[in-house]
């Protein structure tokens, strides 16, 4: 749901030449497992070729690695219909004695192309350690309509129609059709693809490739919605897990609109009261002897009465600052948790005078394509928005509401392929399942993290006390990455 550790691996597999040449031409089939009373799907083993090579000056993937295709239904509930291909890459275990089978991955977003996890996976900086380099195969893919499995297309000019924060009854009413007509042009230059991109199907997907590689069973992490993924598979097919682990987890239990914002902007609010504290003990805060609490409302006041700008290097500009555009301000500031940022961008805007770095996220449209199929964020009317808006607000209100779970929500509204029913569970064991949280994460708070924990049989919650997303990482979180790694070596241990 937000940006990863892997972005900069991630920029790099974007950059790919789609040059190689990858196919399934290789003679006897294997089956993707389907749920009791569905019939399997064949699926041909794979044949791996070499893997695409980097445009300058990035560098090119592992040499480890490579890569192929594999080829799934369109629409899974018509299997004998028409086909897609799901690039997929691997990277073989280097101690081929004591390898324990593979571990298949997806880094979240939605968005990212998946397959970086594995034509990277030996990469010093983002890629995994050696010893799970020695024991795993790591299968990476690039999920339905992203990267180079047919890389999803709308016509994004509409964006710039679309009111990102209406303020009355018709401006809501605008944003639900220019999002209908953004959803068309979705359907129109995607074809029906864009309308088969929710979880459900990416984790039939990933069976497709179970059984094309001639495994009985996965291992797989996800990240951020990435975890969800891992639910959905668990859903469709526990016998087919070895062990599950999922980092910064989405909520599993479909939330509606306001409990998805409401739970978004606790967890900013909580970090804003993080910084105070840290305020009043470190020298290094530009708000030092302020309350904390009491600048940021007194900037909502300034924001809400028009008369709060941005700052310069002399004094206040003319560019005035609106209390949406604050709370904006505040959810990334402090989601990326750097304090003494923070709290100098702050002190800038209470003085008008310094510079404050504001964060407008990028156009990205898979997102809507993936989570308004996955979850059901409706809401009925302008008046059902506004009272969300007030209740959230009075719920949060040192930050108001948590921006980008409103963009999110926003951009559901009027989408014109609807929400998916979740698919019923599965007969079948699951392993023990490890689900790692950050206490204070704005793009998967603690409370989901904790339903997806209970949404297993017998699951662990491992939690960080700290502000961020995406634990699996080098650097202040690797305890984080030692404890998965540990679990996904051995999950019953």
């Amino acid at each position: 749901m937000s940006v990863s550790p892997k972005a900069r691996r991630r920029t790099l597999s974007v950059l790919l030449a789609l040059s190689a040449s990858v196919s399934l031409a290789v003679p006897g089939t294997a089956a993707a497992q389907q749920p009791s009373g569905a019939a399997a799907v064949p699926v041909r083993p794979i044949s791996w070729g070499a893997c695409p090579k980097s445009e300058p000056p990035y560098p090119d993937p592992s040499p480890n690695a490579r890569c192929a295709t594999v080829e799934v239904p369109l629409d899974w509930s018509k299997p004998n219909g028409p086909k897609i291909g799901i690039f997929v890459a691997r990277h073989r275990a280097t101690d081929p004695a004591r390898r324990i089978g593979v571990l298949m991955s997806n880094p979240g977003g939605p968005g990212a192309p998946g397959s970086d996890d594995a034509l990277y996976a030996d990469d010093p900086y983002s890629g995994y350690d050696p010893a799970m380099l020695r024991r795993f195969d790591m299968i990476g893919f690039d999920p339905r309509g992203i990267g180079r499995s047919r890389n999803a297309e709308c016509d994004e000019t509409i964006l710039g129609s679309i009111p990102a924060r209406p303020r009355d009854a018709a401006e809501f009413e605008r944003m639900r059709a220019q999002n209908a007509r953004l959803a068309e042009s979705c359907l129109k230059r995607t074809g029906p693809l864009a309308a088969h991109m929710d979880g459900e199907s990416v984790a039939r997907d990933m069976d497709a490739i179970r059984a094309a590689l001639g495994e009985r069973q996965i291992s797989f992490i996800g990240h951020s919605y990435g975890t969800l993924l891992g639910e959905r598979y668990a859903r469709l097919f526990p016998d087919r897990l070895r062990a599950l682990a999922l980092d910064s987890a989405m909520d599993p239990d479909r939330p509606d609109a306001e409990r998805y914002l409401k739970e978004g902007s606790l967890t900013i609010d909580s970090a804003l009261k993080r910084l105070a504290a840290w305020c009043e003990k470190d020298a290094a805060c530009a708000l030092k002897g302020e309350d904390v609490s009491a600048v940021t409302a007194s900037l909502f006041a300034r924001a809400d009465a028009g008369r709060l700008h941005e700052p310069g290097p002399g004094g206040p500009t003319r560019v005035k600052v609106d209390a949406d555009r604050l709370s904006e301000f505040l959810t990334f500031a402090l989601g990326r948790w750097n304090p003494e940022s923070a709290a100098e961008q702050l002190a800038a805007l209470h003085t008008g005078k310094g510079e404050v770095r504001w964060t407008s996220p990028e156009a990205n449209l898979v997102p809507k394509l993936v989570l308004c199929r996955d979850y059901d964020f409706r809401i009925r009317d302008y008046a059902h928005y506004r009272a969300i808006r007030e209740r959230v607000a009075k719920a949060a209100p040192g930050v108001r509401h948590n921006a980008q779970s409103l963009d999110t929500v926003l951009g559901c509204q009027g989408w014109t392929m609807p929400p998916k029913p979740s698919p019923a569970r599965a007969e079948g064991g699951l392993p023990p399942v490890l689900v790692a949280n950050a206490t204070h994460d704005l793009a998967t708070p603690l409370p989901g993290a904790k339903r997806m924990a209970r949404s297993f049989p017998k699951a662990t919650l491992f939690t960080m006390d700290v502000v961020g997303h995406w634990l699996y990482r080098r650097g202040g979180t690797e305890e984080a990455m030692r404890v998965i790694d540990a679990y996904l070596t051995d999950p019953k241990g």
